[in-house]
């Protein structure tokens, strides 16, 4: 028998006691409250108690024993756990069994408070025994009901808290906390001292478990115990809103679907299952609304593991991040607590879906990589004049391969490709798609729309790709920190979309365009020959990338060096490379410098990839940046490129030549020029202005 067995047998034989025994027991035990004051609280009956006690030892919780001061108005509460009760006897021990001398010597027993959520049951129990091990009490036929807190208090397991404060930190425990104020526990070591934490002033406060952090910020010092060597602090988060991201004018749109899905996640601080209603839902977060009197969201909360369930059909698991809170009244003048929360991750092919699920939520005809019948694909693109005859030449030599590779693209949906299409009736109007062709790089392509629905179509599936942009950049995950994409200077759709963007928002950090020349090498039209002893063609290296980087600070400033990965930081390519490769797509990259004398003139970049993955092959090409154009002519260029493709099996590719001034002063062969044109994803509110405006023209 244990030790808790023996004390509940003691308290139900109830032992005799001594005159001095008795007298003790009478100088402790509080007096009855008045009865004008307990008609005013609500009566609890014994059998509710005793389930409440019973609950608090399943969840190994505590309540609270209190005593007053003989002689001072002075209240001291010590929490102790209650045994199993199945009477009006009841035994509990102290949570910390300290030295009670000055408790027996100073104060006499009041009362217990037992916790109901943000209610406290006060009972005027009596006391029958104190000591070192705890206390046992005759429980009351009817206990009351007080009101103690605003908002409910929740208990906390194992979240380790550090106090910051002027290049000090105090460590402890996170006792408990609601979304409005936090109770933590901290030790002093020597040479500290709390006189090192200045209550007057803001500390900063973090919270954590296992390494994994749930929460930083500032707070304010409510209350504090005067112990030694460990107090207890109530701190107060000082601000109501995080910015977690910068600020956007043009935000992912919010959404308010039926069925509401549900938002279900374990609490990091308690361990509890929590589950809410979401009000509204984007592709970049969604908000929930919260009981005032049992709030658990507080702005600065990490989520690890979040689940959106929509009707138990379809979940999307993610991390979020709780970046406001608010008070809100709502139609029936009753408070609610509004709060938003950020995804900060989340698995892109659960995301594609969250995201496809949305936009046909505003417009029923848009859709994000849903199934295509390829018939009816190859049918819209040779019907919009997207294939035009020079370029079904070169599909017609490969369409085997091609189909191939589009079956991939879109009967597969890999995680590097993306397509967005618009149809009516099972018609295709407009189709636009994109592919992750770089490290955190996406390449959008395949532009088109039927001629009678062009303007529309073709801003629609343009603003669906904008939108899925918007929505989902910040993820990790999807690795898209810039948008790119080629479009010739006659073609007068992109060109006033694109090249209108650049010209309207003139920051080249934000959106930039640069011009190369096109045209195609074959290794039988420029057999191979040596370079002379003072030109070389090499191993391109740091130093390289380097001064490709500074000639082109100075010809552009715009994105396209940190949109190819050109910055001699390719630490994650080959991760990248494999990807690729484990989709079933081909992906290489190959770089050489060519110099003369040891000095850099240009650097050739090849970019290999399954061919037709880009119908105009600009996913499969030879780039030449010219660095230094002093003494180089077409003939050694011709040379090197020459030289370049011996390493590779193709007998013809395509070759793109930054800048186009150098193609056309050097006369090479060019056949037509391209822009490219890159956009970063961080600064997009100037090119969702311009595109606002230019889709009201063309609604007029």
């Amino acid at each position: 028998m244990d030790s808790g067995q023996k004390k509940l047998q003691l308290v139900k034989k109830r032992p005799k006691l001594g005159r001095e025994k008795k007298a003790e027991t009478a100088r402790l035990t509080r007096q009855e409250p008045a009865a004008n004051h307990r008609e005013a609280l609500r009566r609890v009956k014994l059998k509710r108690l005793i389930n409440k006690l019973n609950y608090i030892n399943f969840q190994d919780r505590t309540i609270l024993i209190t005593f007053k001061h003989i002689r001072y108005d002075h209240t001291l509460r010590i929490e102790a756990k209650p045994y199993p009760c199945h009477d009006e006897n009841l035994g509990c021990r102290w949570e910390n069994a300290d030295d009670l001398s000055m408790l027996t010597n100073h104060y006499r027993f009041d009362c217990l408070l037992v916790p109901d959520g943000r209610k406290l049951l006060q009972v005027p129990a009596d006391l029958f025994q104190l000591d070192g091990e705890g206390v046992q009490v005759k429980l009351p036929e009817v206990c009351y009901e007080i009101c103690s807190r605003k908002v409910t208090r929740h208990r906390c397991r194992d979240i380790q808290a550090q106090l910051i404060q002027n290049s000090t930190i105090f460590k402890g425990a996170l006792l408990d906390f609601n979304a409005v104020s936090f109770r933590v526990q901290v030790t002093s070591k020597p040479p500290q001292t709390f006189q090192w934490l200045n209550t007057e002033s803001p500390v900063t406060v973090l919270f954590s478990n296992q390494g994994e952090t749930f929460f930083t910020g500032e707070c304010r010092v409510l209350h504090q115990t005067r112990w030694q060597k460990t107090r207890e602090y109530v701190l107060e988060p000082i601000r109501k809103e995080i910015q977690r991201f910068k600020h956007k004018e043009f935000r992912s749109a919010r959404h308010t679907v039926s069925p509401s899905p549900d938002i279900v996640f374990r609490h990091p601080f308690t361990g509890k299952v929590v589950t809410l209603k979401a009000i509204d839902l984007s592709g970049s977060g969604f908000s929930v609304e919260e009981d005032p009197h049992n709030s658990m969201l507080l702005p600065g909360l990490m989520i690890p593991s979040l689940e959106l369930n929509f009707a138990s059909s379809m979940r999307f698991k993610c991390k979020a991040q709780v970046v406001y809170r608010q008070t809100q009244k709502n139609s029936e003048d009753e408070y609610r607590v509004r709060c938003g929360l950020a995804l900060l991750d989340m698995d892109i092919e659960k995301h594609v879906q969250l995201v496809a699920f949305l936009q046909q939520a505003a417009n029923e005809r848009s859709y994000v990589c849903n199934k295509v019948d390829l018939d009816d694909l190859w049918d819209f693109f040779f019907e919009t004049g997207f294939i035009y005859p020079d370029k079904y030449e070169f599909i017609q030599k490969n369409k085997e391969k091609i189909k191939e590779t589009y079956e991939k693209l879109y009967a597969r949906n890999p995680s590097i490709a993306r397509h967005f299409i618009y149809q009516d009736r099972g018609t295709i109007l407009g189709h636009m798609a994109m592919v992750r062709f770089y490290e955190n790089t996406w390449l959008i392509h395949h532009h088109a729309a039927r001629n009678s629905d062009y303007n529309r179509a073709g801003l629609i599936v343009l603003n669906q790709i904008g939108s899925f942009g918007n929505d989902s950049h910040r993820l990790y995950s999807i690795h898209m920190d810039f948008l790119m994409c080629y479009y010739r200077p006659e073609n007068k759709f992109p060109r006033r979309v694109f090249g209108g963007a650049v010209s309207n928002i003139k920051n080249p950090k934000g959106c930039s365009s640069d011009l190369f020349s096109y045209f195609h090498f074959s290794k039988k039209q420029k057999p191979a020959r040596l370079l002379s002893d003072q030109w070389s063609l090499e191993k391109t290296v740091e130093s390289d990338f380097q001064e490709l980087n500074n000639c082109y600070e100075h010809q552009s400033g715009g994105l396209m060096i940190d949109a190819l990965s050109l910055d001699g930081k390719n630490e994650k390519i080959n991760d990248f490379q494999e990807e690729f490769i484990s989709l079933g797509f081909k992906r290489e990259r190959h770089l050489r410098s060519l110099k003369k004398g040891g000095l850099l003139k240009a650097i050739f970049l090849a970019d290999l990839s399954d061919i037709g993955l880009n119908l105009s092959d600009l996913t499969n090409n030879i780039k030449i940046f010219i660095v230094d154009s002093d003494e180089l002519s077409k003939e050694i260029l011709m040379d090197a490129l020459s030289k370049f493709m011996n390493e590779f099996e193709q007998d013809v590719l395509p070759v793109l030549v930054y800048p186009a001034s150098f193609a056309e002063k050097q006369a090479l062969p060019t056949e037509k020029q391209y822009y490219l044109w890159v956009i970063n994803m961080q600064n997009t509110d100037d090119y969702f202005r311009y595109l606002n405006r230019l889709l009201r023209f063309f609604k007029k």
